[in-house]
Order: structure tokens, then sequence, then C-alpha cells
């Protein structure tokens, strides 16, 4: 009983801080864009994409160093189907956004290439050390392309320069905001894991939902503290950056952390890397001509994420029976 109420403290401690972190993240970034005439997109795609992804990251390397190989593959696929379907989907339909359909073009165009090339590599279920440098490839035009904006916007866009003072405030509070996430959402993973093992949840189904949706949570903290303020750039930036990360960077560390060659269920290039691209169709095709991430889209990418948690439901339903 005392393990219970522990468990329970501590996950309403995780909430707390990601909340509360998410708040303060969201705030310093929007003011960073401001202060430098970097576009919302910009900002979003980079430096708040690279802090939300350090738990995918993280569970990842450390799943891949303990011998969970399908982990880390899994976990960085999950991600990005959860990040997609179920977090841009609530973004869009909460505050809808509008950005230049050109960094759709762009910035969507190398995310859904990411997805497709990783598909390629899968055929064969398993991802090794000489595939590692074309997802990397895509990465590298990312980060380029995004130094590019970053440069043309602070030249495009009026700056609103911080005092000395207010530029170590905002710096300290998007630095105390990001670990706020990261902590809290490892509390809720951690604990939320132990509550689910104590009412015989099945570690399968854990797997499938508690630690896809627990390394996303960074990224759903931030995309509702953006909805909040208006920020809608600012978090379809963030998930579309986040999604290139998981899929360009999380997996080629985990091979060389690995020995050089990481196995692929065959479920992943079956079932979730079709449904991983189906939602980024869905999420990024429409704004590439329109410029704008509509509330429909928030409503499909729901409804095609929720079909796909139902089939890894009904996939684990056999084994939550024997586990009894």
């Amino acid at each position: 009983m005392i393990t219970v109420l522990l468990a329970a403290v501590f996950f309403a401690a995780g909430l707390y801080l990601t909340m509360r972190g998410g708040d303060g993240f969201v705030d310093a970034a929007a003011r960073l864009a401001e202060a430098s005439g970097i576009p919302r997109f910009v900002v979003g795609a980079t430096l708040v994409s690279l802090c939300t992804t350090a738990p995918e990251l993280t569970v990842s390397l450390l799943a891949t160093i303990r011998g969970c190989t399908e982990l880390a593959v899994g976990n960085a696929v999950g991600s990005a189907a959860c990040n997609t379907g179920l977090i841009l989907g609530i973004a869009a339909l909460l505050a809808p956004a509008a950005f230049h359909a050109r960094e759709a073009k762009t910035k969507g165009g190398i995310m859904i290439a990411a997805a497709i090339l990783l598909g390629c590599f899968a055929a064969d279920h398993q991802f090794s050390a000489r595939e590692a440098p074309g997802l990397l490839a895509l990465l590298f035009a990312f980060l380029a392309l995004n130094l590019q904006g970053a440069a043309k916007g602070s030249q495009h866009h009026a700056a609103s320069p911080l005092s000395p003072q207010e530029r170590v405030h905002t710096i300290l509070q998007f630095i105390i905001g990001a670990l706020s996430v990261i902590l809290g959402a490892k509390l809720m993973v951690d604990n939320g894991v132990i509550l689910a093992r104590m009412l015989g949840v099945p570690e399968s189904i854990i797997g499938l939902t508690l630690v896809a949706l627990g390394t996303s949570l960074p990224e759903l903290m931030t995309a509702l503290a953006a909805a909040r303020k208006h920020e809608g750039a600012l978090s379809a930036g963030n998930i579309v950056g986040a999604n290139i990360i998981n899929l360009t960077l999380v997996l080629p560390v985990c091979v060389a952390a690995g020995g050089g060659t990481l196995p692929v269920a065959a479920e992943v290039f079956l079932r979730d890397l079709p449904f991983t691209i189906t939602l980024m169709g869905i999420a990024l095709l429409p704004p590439m001509f329109s410029g704008r991430l509509r509330r429909w889209q928030g409503a499909a990418l729901l409804t095609c994420y929720g079909v796909y948690i139902y089939q890894l439901a009904q996939v684990g339903m056999p084994s939550f029976a024997f586990l009894q």
C-alpha cells in the first residue's frame, strides 16, 4: 500500500513538474524568438525540439546498452507516431497554426523522407551502421535549413532586444523549464509503470503505451502550453523537429552503441512505419500548399492514431490473458 501511495505521489509530482516546466519553456522560447527575430517555427524546430527529444534519446540509448535493441527502434518510431497523431492532433484542434508553406515543404518533406528512408532500411528487419549515414545526411540537411532560415528570419523580422538582465533570466528560465519537463516525464514514466504493474497490466501493453507516450510527454506539455499561449507555430515546429531528430539521430546513436546493428521487428516495418508515414502525410501535406494546420486535420490525426492504438491493444490482448 505504501509503495502504491509513493508511486502515485511521484507520478503527480512528475505531472506538476512537466506542466510548470512546459509553461516556462514555451515563454522563454517565444521571448528568445522575439529577441532574435528568428521565426517561431524555426525556434520550435531546433532549440525546443533538441530539448524535448532528450527522453527518447535517453530511453533508446539505455535500452540498447542493456541489450533491449528492439525497444530502442520501437521507442523512436512509436514516439514519432505519438508526436504526430496524438500531440500534433491535439495542438491542431486547440490552436491551428499558420506558417510559411515553404517551412512545411522543406521541414515536413525531410520528416516524411526520413520515415520512408527508415522503412526502406527496415525491409530486411535490421538497421546497420552502413545505413546510418543516410539518416544523418537528412539531419544535417535539416539543421542547415534551420540555420539558413534563422539567418534570413533575423533579417526580415523585427527583433526586440533583451537587456542583459532579461537575457540571463530568459536563458535560465529556458534551461530550468527544459530540465523540469525532462525530469517530470521520467518521474511519470517510472512511477506510471510501477502503478500499471501493480494493477496487473502486462508489460507488453505498458511498453506500447506508457513508454511511447511517456517519452513524448515533453512534446505534449510543450504543445499544450503553446496552445494556451497561442503559439501554434512553435508547437508545430517542435513536433516536426522532434520527429526528425527521433528518426535521424536517435537510431544512428543506438547503432553505434549497439555494435553496428539494430534488429527491427517485422511489425515495425509492416504496421508501425506505415501508420507513422500516413499520420505525417495527413499532418504536413495540406500545409505544404495552404500554409495552415487546420482543425479537421487534428480530428483526422486523432482518429487515425486511435485506430493504431486499437490495433496495438488487440495484439496485446492474448498476452494479457496469459499473464493473468
